[in-house]
């Protein structure tokens, strides 16, 4: 949610700040801006809607011309997306541009109202700090930005330009993510370092009360309590033509055929000698035989991962597994013991409800591990251990690469874990690590199903809802594969366990109502098949995902999407190719915007 980017140095800065939000774009948004020092004065251009449309309002009424500015684009949380509720925000000698959320706002403008301030041109919690940052200025700006972050409560990321402080940008990080950029003559600051990697590779990561001051084309740094501080230089191990489209229409299909590459690159580092070895981790045999019991704890897809987590750790290494949603667990006080691990899945690292869920964990004893993509991300700083998934950036807001590596993580850790307790022999630890290393190549096959899979989607454009169904692993990946369609195609869609169809769910059924079925497991096929045989005797419309090898009644399936076959345990991983790309072309056919779905946001920092 919410972009924020910042500019000094000699390039144009509103072509710079334009540039820089639209690499932020997938976050969501639905009004952009920016405030650029245009001789000496600061000015404002800011609109409802996309950045084309900020961009077509500034060739109509002049574009700010400076070299040091704030941009923002927003995802409306107080007040409706608008012209005036959009950033960045101003009290009369302080403009600010915000990330994230003022829980005590009502208080601030009580307290501003009492003190004859009066004057709010917006309904946003952003304008109330711009104006008590404009009360408490008096010529100092970190000691005015220090004062008001001792006041203000919320998970926030601000970027402040005063006026008498000319060519000079401020920034704070107060929970939601911030890095500066460090160029040759210029710095930025960004919400996230795609933003800025046309400029430059190298960046600070600004921890949590740390505050931020660009001038002359360089970065300084002081904590809460104003003392000055020297940070690590950080390098990004990506490039700009990673973070582009590359020939592709949309960055999701993009990121879906990057899905081989990045679970090779993911895993080949933690196998050694054909065995999963995740000591680089801070993983070893040791600490995986001393947990008792494991809670996964995700948001969305990632907590779908967890889902297909669960069942093969369980399984393999008769460990007890708890999968909870973070925005749940954290309110329910989970019974948590010294010698229990909780695994925090989370894409960027810096999920606010997952983050949440880590302090917790650690106030009571519990070991924790991140999987996260983000190298350095809080989530990942602050756990016992941490499994990067090497998916590099991922554009689009729907989860693809990402949620792929995630499941590719599990396989590891569920594979080290049954070993380290001696569930599994050497042997058949060896043969399900030798198929994890063989699933670039069969996701490769079954991205080969596109042509399939887009001719199977022009059957679903009409539909008002449609069900996902399956059993066991199947049920965890068809969860995962209904949260996909819905996202981007915003047909109503639900994942039910087969067997609980006759328990309710069938009355849904309707004549020529999609049903996708997912049967990969040759153990629970047939119980499958005679759900499937259910839903449409009462009509629906049949769509089958299965291997290449299953045999049932032909009558059962309109239409079947065969994918390549591979070890049972492991089939979630090919399966979920199908179930995505169903999603990306039907809302293609629809004519959706499919990188960037109405209302989401790909990190969401606040609750």
């Amino acid at each position: 949610m919410c972009g924020i980017v910042g500019y000094v140095g000699p390039r144009d800065c509103s072509d710079v700040l334009v540039s820089a939000l639209t690499k932020l774009e997938y976050r969501g948004y639905d009004s952009a801006g920016i405030a650029v020092f245009e001789n000496g004065k600061i000015e404002v251009a800011k609109s409802k809607g996309r950045l084309t449309d900020l961009v077509a309002k500034m060739e109509k009424e002049g574009k700010p011309s400076g070299h040091a500015g704030i941009g923002h684009t927003r995802w409306a949380t107080h007040g409706e997306p608008s012209d005036v509720n959009s950033h960045p925000h101003s009290g009369r000698r302080v403009t600010i541009v915000h990330n994230g959320i003022i829980e005590n706002y009502k208080q601030i403008k009580k307290f501003l109202i009492d003190n004859d301030r009066t004057e709010f041109l917006s309904d946003t919690d952003t304008e109330i700090v711009a104006q008590l940052l404009d009360y408490y200025y008096d010529g100092n700006p970190v000691r005015c930005i220090r004062k008001v972050l001792h006041e203000i409560r919320g998970s926030f990321a601000l970027g402040i330009v005063f006026a008498d402080r000319p060519e000079t940008v401020y920034a704070v990080r107060c929970e939601s993510p911030l890095i500066v950029g460090q160029g040759m003559g210029e710095a930025f600051i960004a919400s996230d370092v795609p933003a800025i990697i046309k400029y430059t590779k190298d960046y600070y990561l600004l921890e949590y009360g740390e505050i931020a001051v660009l001038k002359n084309g360089s970065a300084s740094f002081c904590n809460l309590h104003g003392r000055m501080i020297e940070k690590e230089l950080k390098t990004a191990d990506f490039d700009e033509d990673s973070a582009e489209k590359g020939g592709f229409e949309h960055f999701m299909i993009k990121e879906i055929h990057e899905q081989p590459t990045a679970v090779k690159t993911t895993i080949t580092p933690r196998i050694e000698d054909g065995m999963p070895n995740l000591s680089e981790c801070g993983i070893t045999p040791e600490t995986l035989k001393s947990f008792k019991n494991i809670f996964i704890v995700a948001c969305g897809t990632a907590m779908h991962a967890g889902m297909v987590g669960k069942y093969v750790i369980e399984k393999l290494a008769r460990v007890s597994v708890t999968v909870d949603i973070a925005s749940e667990f954290r309110y329910r006080d989970p019974l948590l013991n010294e010698d229990d691990l909780v695994i925090i899945i989370s894409q960027s690292g810096e999920t606010a409800d997952s983050k949440a869920v880590l302090n917790l964990a650690k106030e009571k004893g519990a070991k924790t591990l991140a999987v996260v993509n983000v190298k350095g991300s809080s989530i990942a700083r602050e756990s016992d251990m941490v499994i990067y998934t090497h998916a590099g950036p991922e554009i689009a807001v729907a989860s693809t690469k990402a949620y792929m590596v995630q499941l590719s993580v599990m396989y590891l850790l569920a594979f080290e874990m049954a070993y380290a307790k001696g569930r599994i022999d050497e042997k058949e630890c060896r043969r399900l690590t030798a198929e994890l290393v063989k699933t670039p190549e069969i996701i490769e096959r079954a991205i080969s199903l596109e042509y399939n899979c887009q001719y199977i989607s022009t059957k679903l454009i009409t539909a008002d809802s449609l069900l996902y169904i399956g059993r066991g692993l199947d049920y965890a990946l068809s969860m995962e594969g209904s949260l996909k369609l819905k996202e981007v195609s915003y047909i109503h869609s639900e994942s039910y366990a087969a067997g609980e169809l006759k328990h309710g769910t069938i009355s849904l059924i309707t004549e020529g109502m999609p049903v996708i079925a997912v049967a990969t497991q040759t153990s629970l096929l047939e119980k499958t098949v005679s759900n499937i045989k259910e839903v449409k005797a009462r009509g629906a419309m049949t769509i089958v995902i299965c291997d290449e090898a299953a045999e049932f009644d032909n009558d059962a399936a309109d239409y079947t999407i065969r994918i390549p076959k591979i070890s049972e345990v492991l089939m979630p991983m090919i399966a979920t190719v199908p179930m995505q790309l169903l999603a990306y072309y039907t809302s293609v056919n629809k004519g959706n915007d499919v990188d960037k779905p109405r209302n989401l946001a790909k990190s969401v920092t606040v609750e």
